[in-house]
């Protein structure tokens, strides 16, 4: 059942950073009016920002998908979110009317457009299967399960023993 959860966690976060990359790379005159809206890089990085940002998100979403190094990548996810989330509330503190552009769009909104504390909850809600993962990277249907990555030999009684030697071991006492 936690497995299937996991799956569940890391798939939905998959589709997150696929989108959201996806939406960001093909319309990367938006992705720099949105990084350059938040107001807190100097223009020389606005650039750069603007561009790796879409990239991160894809790769993220990719590794995810495959189930790939699944703790590692929910561990910078959850940095990346919690960058995010901090820009976000830096806008909303400093006053600033703008759409977060994390879904594609962004940039300057007329007063009384801005959605800060929706967008906040969502990637809160995204940070925690972020938390999920990194506490809990088992999932079905992954590279890291093919390649015995994360799994744990239990003895008779449940105890761990430390990483199993191959995946098959584990699928056969029933993890």
């Amino acid at each position: 059942m936690l497995d299937t959860v996991g799956t569940l966690a890391r798939l939905g976060l998959a589709a997150v950073w696929l989108i959201s990359g996806g939406i960001k790379l093909v319309d990367p005159g938006q992705t720099y009016i949105a990084v350059q809206a938040y107001d807190v890089l100097p223009h020389a990085l606005v650039g750069p920002v603007a561009t790796a940002l879409p990239l991160l998100e894809l790769v993220l979403g990719l590794l995810l998908l495959a189930g790939l190094a699944t703790r590692y990548v929910a561990g910078v996810a959850l940095v990346l979110l919690a960058v995010l989330i901090a820009g976000i509330a830096q806008s909303w503190a400093r006053g600033l009317s703008i759409d977060c552009g994390c879904f594609g769009g962004g940039g300057s909104v007329s007063a009384g457009q801005t959605e800060y504390p929706q967008e906040i909850l969502r990637d809160t809600g995204f940070a925690l299967l972020a938390i999920w993962l990194l506490v809990r990277p088992r999932t079905w249907a992954s590279l890291d399960g093919w390649l015995g990555w994360g799994r744990e030999k239990t003895t008779g009684s449940g105890n761990s023993t430390g990483p199993a030697d191959d995946y098959s071991t584990s699928i056969a006492e029933g993890k």
